[in-house]
């Protein structure tokens, strides 16, 4: 078991190349997951930052994982804190039961994300409770109506008590029509809008260093694994229940502008 003056020891003898890597302590207990296309030089900054002292006098061994470039080190890096949940981590410790807002026919509904089917999809809460305070603060916003919104109790044909303070345009008493109030709602929550997963199945994205080819197993944005070939990738490419937050944000940009190279793996 190695002692903390031993770490930059070891850490030295890491690989500067992409993939995630782990700090244990005792008892072989993941304290910290991280991810990085250089893990030698990463592992490094950790030891030689005053922040993180604690972690490295807990520190007792680092292991790695090699990946063939950032997207599945993010990937992975997202999978394993969720699966081992270490001391140190806390940002990707999430709830997979996550809240969206969707627009039906003009009606606004609060629904588990995994319930929006097809409908148009904008934000990921972690309660509904947080979906409702992100709409309070678009209608402070935008004027909107809390009544229209569903957020608040309005009796029909009636100003609300926000219309009065001038918060209000007036959709509550006619005075804006329930179109104009739909369309603001829409422009207002337009940076919020989810993608719909945008194929008929599984995808597979690939990345290639000079010795290494992964192709990493994506479905409903949520991440299935790594393979080396893309036989080996259709065996992981099941059907998954889940919408995964994380792998959302790692992977809408690059697979909304064709930044990666894809291989089909639909079932």
């Amino acid at each position: 078991m190695a002692a903390p003056s031993d770490l930059h020891s070891l850490a030295r003898s890491l690989p500067d190349a992409p993939g995630v890597y782990t700090f244990h302590g005792d008892h072989d207990a993941p304290l910290y997951i991280g991810k990085s296309i250089h893990i030698r030089r990463r592992v490094m900054d950790h030891l030689c930052t005053p922040d993180e002292a604690r972690l490295a006098a807990m520190t007792r061994r680092f292991s790695f994982v090699r990946t063939a470039g950032d997207i599945g080190a993010q990937l992975l890096e997202a999978q394993q804190v969720k699966l081992q949940q270490p001391l140190f981590n806390k940002r990707l410790r999430r709830n997979r039961r996550l809240c969206t807002i969707t627009l039906e026919r003009g009606e606004l509904h609060i629904r588990n994300v995994h319930d929006a089917g097809d409908a148009a999809t904008y934000g990921l809460f972690p309660s509904r409770y947080a979906a409702i305070e992100m709409l309070r603060d678009l209608a402070d916003d935008h004027l909107l109506c809390y009544g229209e919104l569903g957020i608040e109790k309005v009796t029909s044909g009636r100003p609300c008590f926000r219309h009065a303070l001038r918060r209000c345009v007036g959709v509550c008493c006619d005075k804006e029509s329930k179109e104009d109030h739909r369309q603001r709602l829409l422009t207002a929550l337009i940076d919020r809008h989810v993608q719909a997963w945008p194929y008929t199945g599984a995808i597979g994205i690939v990345e290639r260093t000079e010795d290494m080819q992964q192709i990493h197993v994506v479905r409903n944005w949520s991440y299935l694994g790594s393979a080396d070939n893309k036989n080996a990738a259709k065996r992981l490419a099941k059907p998954t229940p889940w919408f995964d937050r994380d792998g959302y944000k790692i992977l809408v940009r690059p697979l909304l502008s064709n930044g990666c190279e894809l291989v089909d793996l639909s079932l």
